[in-house]
């Protein structure tokens, strides 16, 4: 999420108005508290996968889609390092 898509947002759901800077929030704040709501998602998310890669008693077939969730959960976390997160 770039620093634009989340000044966009706060814009369209009125937190702030169409001059961020002058407008009275703190945009930093604003981006930090983005950045922090988006991380909180994305350890959501890899840890559903975490989730259903621990499944115990599995098909042969399965085993692939395990390890699948395994490295989409490690992609997700990944994105962390993204500088556009």
């Amino acid at each position: 999420m770039t620093q634009d898509e989340i000044i966009e947002m706060a814009q369209e759901c009125k937190l702030i108005g169409m001059r961020p800077f002058i407008d009275g929030i703190y945009t930093e704040t604003l981006i930090d508290f983005a950045k922090l709501v988006a991380a909180k998602e994305r350890e959501a998310c890899a840890k559903v996968c975490d989730e259903y890669s621990a499944i115990g008693k599995i098909e042969e077939f399965d085993r692939g889609w395990l390890a699948c969730a395994k490295n989409i959960a490690f992609v997700i976390r990944a994105r962390t390092e993204d500088k556009n997160d």
